[in-house]
């Protein structure tokens, strides 16, 4: 009796103080990474601007390249003309001059790629990239490919799943321009089409889910979606939409949220692409000249004007940012602006490379140069350094959506994260990014990931009228090289109409 009695009091103890706290991972129990990451190499001021070395795909490789991006500590660089027939290999890259071949896989559906979406589903890792299919049963097909990523030496093509209206070979009106993964949803640019929208659940077996298309109509470049904010841009315009994306399906606009890309004079500028780099959307300027215009998006539903620069002998592409640096391909050569205060960039050097040159990807203190035609042989991509020394600081979030203290959030709501600078998907989990209750008790979920951008999707819908914490430790996150956040961020939002704080 007297070991029954002790138990029940033990119980009603336990009872009386509510939940225990979630015992959280240490922040980098992840890692370490798989391969040896970013470039650890310095340079001498005469070696920058300069290549250094060329990336290439197997035999088959049309000279015909685009974005590249890191993942687990190797280089990723997908090669594939718009009319696909290319493939994904991997390189490491911690000697950017003597890159070394780990992996690589052909496949005659990949479509040039623009960007690509990282998902770790079951202890694996998956990534959407652009489907050209070809002409099936008389019908042109194309829409979105899903790779395994989980083993770096053996990338594997898994699924396509073909898109309503895609046509081809216009390449600008209905098809495939980018990909966003966030949670088991995946937004596809579908340029006239709008957006497809597109439940990967089961990566292996994707399923088109619903398709939205503007009023009046937007020919879709892009989409962005950080947490319940979405940035929806165009191809070779100037509108741009900021939309609430609470509901996944549901592309609602945010009041204030539609705008019409301008320079510091007011005067409209069309764009090529965009992108969000921290707090900022980056627009690549195009045809009246190329740079960049930036707009903080801090507040969405007042988008504001940051900063341009203006080169008149270029022509825009497409635009990253690396901490204090953006880059710009300018079709003619490539732009590397310091942004440290971006209403004051001032351009700091240019690279070069024989063909159309749309796409400069930084990585560490080196960039990737790419042409998606007129190149070389075997030099569609090519490495140059622009910095003498190795990437030392971590990625720092400058966005997050929900924003501290944002109350009445809906109950479908995703947390994302705007760094200033890419990340490693690798060291994104349960340590790293933080989702808890008030009483501490962990929310499970998904995460999900590209280039700066970083979100957690919950496993079952929020709680009503109820507080939610994030926080993201320093010692976690990683950027390309490795280097962990290096300070602590915590903010609350509320699904009710108050936020509970301790």
């Amino acid at each position: 009796m007297r070991s029954a009695s002790l138990w029940i009091l033990v119980a009603a103890l336990v009872s009386a103080c509510g939940p225990q706290p979630h015992s959280w991972p240490e922040p980098d129990a992840w890692g370490p990474l798989s391969g040896p990451g970013g470039p650890t190499r310095s340079f001498g001021e005469g070696e920058l601007w300069s290549h250094c070395s060329y990336l290439d795909g197997g035999e088959e490789d049309y000279d015909h390249h685009n974005f590249v991006t890191m993942h687990d500590g190797y280089l990723i660089l997908p090669w594939a003309p718009e009319h696909s027939h290319g493939g994904i290999s991997l390189f490491e890259f911690d000697d950017p001059c003597a890159p070394v071949k780990v992996g690589e896989t052909f496949n005659t559906g990949i479509r040039e790629s623009h960007n690509m979406g990282f998902a770790r589903i079951d202890g694996r890792t998956y990534v959407a990239v652009n489907h050209h299919g070809g002409l099936y049963e008389d019908e042109i097909v194309g829409g979105l490919q899903i790779w395994d990523l989980t083993d770096p030496a053996a990338p594997t093509h898994i699924s396509d799943l073909r898109l309503p209206g895609y046509l081809y070979p216009d390449a600008y009106a209905r098809v495939t321009l980018s990909v966003f993964w966030q949670g088991t949803t995946i937004y596809v640019a579908g340029a006239d089409n709008g957006v497809w929208i597109v439940d990967a659940s089961d990566p292996a077996a994707p399923i088109l889910s619903s398709q939205h298309i503007f009023t009046p109509p937007l020919r879709v470049g892009a989409v962005h979606a950080v947490g319940n904010l979405a940035m929806v841009s165009t191809a070779e315009g100037a509108r741009t939409l900021l939309l609430d994306i609470s509901e996944p399906e549901t592309l609602d606009l945010l009041p204030g949220g539609e705008f019409l890309v301008s320079d510091r004079e007011g005067i409209q500028r069309d764009y090529y692409f965009a992108n969000i780099g921290g707090r900022y959307g980056l627009f690549a300027r195009k045809e009246s000249g190329g740079g960049f215009i930036a707009y903080d998006l801090s507040e969405p539903t007042f988008p504001v004007f940051a900063g341009d620069f203006h080169n008149a002998d270029g022509n825009g592409g497409y635009v990253f940012r690396h901490q204090d640096h953006l880059f710009v391909g300018d079709s003619n050569f490539a732009s590397v602006f310091d942004a440290t205060d971006i209403a004051a960039a001032v351009e700091v050097g240019r690279g070069q490379l024989e063909g159309d040159l749309d796409t400069v990807t930084p990585v560490g203190n080196v960039m990737v140069l790419a042409v998606d035609k007129g190149a070389e042989p075997g030099q569609a991509s090519a490495v140059v350094p622009y910095l003498e020394e190795p990437d030392v600081r971590g990625p720092r979030v400058e966005l997050h959506s929900p924003a501290d203290g944002d109350i009445f959030q809906g109950t479908g709501t995703r947390i994302g994260l705007s760094f200033d600078e890419m990340v490693d998907f690798a060291s994104v989990f349960e340590g790293s990014f933080r989702v808890a209750d008030a009483s501490g008790q962990a929310v499970p979920g998904l995460f999900t990931g590209q280039e700066n951008i970083v979100n957690f999707s919950p496993e079952e819908r929020l709680q009503d009228d109820t507080t939610y914490v994030v926080t993201i430790p320093a010692g976690g996150i990683v950027d390309f090289n490795g280097n962990p956040t290096e300070d602590e961020l915590t903010f609350r939002f509320s699904t009710g109409a108050e936020v509970e704080v301790p």
